[in-house]
């Protein structure tokens, strides 16, 4: 099956068979992940008593993303989520610079994720690790989004039930919860790392061109994702908060709900969780990247599809090799830091696009969107400045890149 691209270029399509739980379990595991073995510790050391509240913003901000995304995923069911929709609403300028954000949050969050499981694996050799983790899953993502979903039903019920079972238990001892201090600008920062563990509701837009009747799968897999999610962190914080005011927050967190004694059950539960999010990470990024490529933002070649697979084989190998790279030279906060800016940029595009909308494809308020780009943006302020200065060099650099490559882009239109 063939469409054509902005240029009339005819480019292949990928296939369409992905249903609702599918979906979905790429959503839920995408957002079971990391985050929520990671973000708690450093949250309450920047927030305190306040964690909940800045659980809570994170929260908001991901609920008024998921519904604005919903809406722009019914009228723009292709793969590239708000790269698409950007491109469509706002121009190539604005749908690249979402892409380029995401392409570098997403990358991040892939190369953080996989260093996070492999320090529970073997600490003493993570990035290798980490390395070795990275490649194995980009294989299972090039064997097919069929499998890849498979998969992710599996991962995340598994860790579903898990960290319900973990934070159960402990939820009484919040029923005396009471803060003795104002909150600070802490909880503003601690609620942007946060929002770290609830980016990847959105996974499902990236895939748009592989899901079964998009107008109708689309908006129960994100809005039914997003919702098992915040239920779930609701609980694990609950639990959480109590017994970081009564002896600190370890490096670990989940440790604080069952002690150093099960820490097998919690590092078997974190790396299974980081495989389920690093799988769907990794499937959306081949899907922005190719589509992207389709419209020659990066190299084109990233949008040549498998035969066999019906994936984007390029897109996918180069995903993994560039998260390899990552993984081998950084550090996982500052991934995570790097991460937060590019994803919440990403999102406020997306505000920004929705804006554009016309009525006839609006279910939200115009408040929605206008609310939710202020709060990114807000989120985006308040992290740790080394974030936030790799952010905005990093937009230059996207912006140069654009200049760059509009003479490619060009002679393509020209060449029809």
């Amino acid at each position: 099956m063939f469409t054509f691209s902005a240029y009339g270029v005819a480019m292949q399509s990928l296939r369409r068979q992905l249903g609702v739980v599918g979906s979905m379990s790429i959503g839920v595991a995408a957002m079971l992940g990391a985050g929520v073995f990671f973000v708690w510790t450093p949250a309450f050391e920047l927030a305190g008593e306040w964690m909940l509240l800045s659980l809570a913003i994170a929260a908001v901000v991901a609920t008024l993303n998921g519904l604005v995304t919903t809406q722009l995923a019914m009228n723009q069911p292709v793969s590239g989520g708000i790269y698409s929709y950007g491109r469509h609403y706002r121009g190539p300028l604005v749908g690249f610079m979402a892409g380029w954000f995401f392409l570098t949050g997403k990358t991040g969050s892939a190369a953080a994720i996989a260093l996070i499981a492999a320090t529970y694996l073997v600490p003493d050799y993570a990035n290798l690790v980490a390395a070795g983790l990275i490649a194995v899953f980009t294989a299972v993502v090039i064997s097919g989004i069929r499998t890849t979903a498979t998969i992710s039903v599996v991962i995340a019920t598994v860790v579903i039930v898990g960290l319900l079972a973990l934070a159960l238990p402990s939820l009484p001892q919040a029923a005396g919860l009471s803060s003795q201090t104002a909150p600070g600008l802490g909880v503003l920062t601690a609620a942007g790392l946060m929002f770290f563990a609830f980016a990847g509701y959105a996974r499902m837009a990236t895939l748009g061109e592989e899901v079964r009747d998009p107008r109708r799968t689309l908006p129960r897999a994100i809005v039914g994702a997003l919702a098992i999610v915040l239920v779930v962190y609701a609980v694990v914080g609950l639990a959480l908060l109590p017994k970081f005011q009564a002896s600190g927050a370890p490096d670990a967190p989940l440790e604080a709900l069952v002690g150093s004694g099960n820490a097998i059950f919690i590092t078997s539960l974190a790396v299974v969780a980081c495989l389920g999010s690093l799988l769907a990470i990794l499937a959306g990024l081949s899907r922005t990247g190719l589509q992207m490529a389709r419209h020659r933002d990066i190299p084109g070649l990233l949008s040549r599809i498998s035969d066999k697979t019906k994936g984007p084989l390029v897109a996918e190998i180069t995903v993994g090799l560039v998260a390899i790279v990552l993984v081998l030279t950084t550090d996982p906060l500052w991934l995570v830091g790097l991460s937060s800016t590019g994803v919440l940029a990403y999102y406020a595009i997306g505000h920004y696009s929705a804006l554009a909308q016309p009525a006839s494809e609006r279910f939200l308020p115009v408040a929605v969107p206008v609310i939710g780009l202020v709060l990114c943006g807000a989120l985006v302020a308040t992290l740790p400045l080394a974030s936030l200065l790799a952010g905005l060099a990093w937009s230059a650099a996207g912006v140069a890149w654009f200049v760059f490559t509009r003479r490619g882009r060009r002679q393509v239109s020209s060449s029809l």
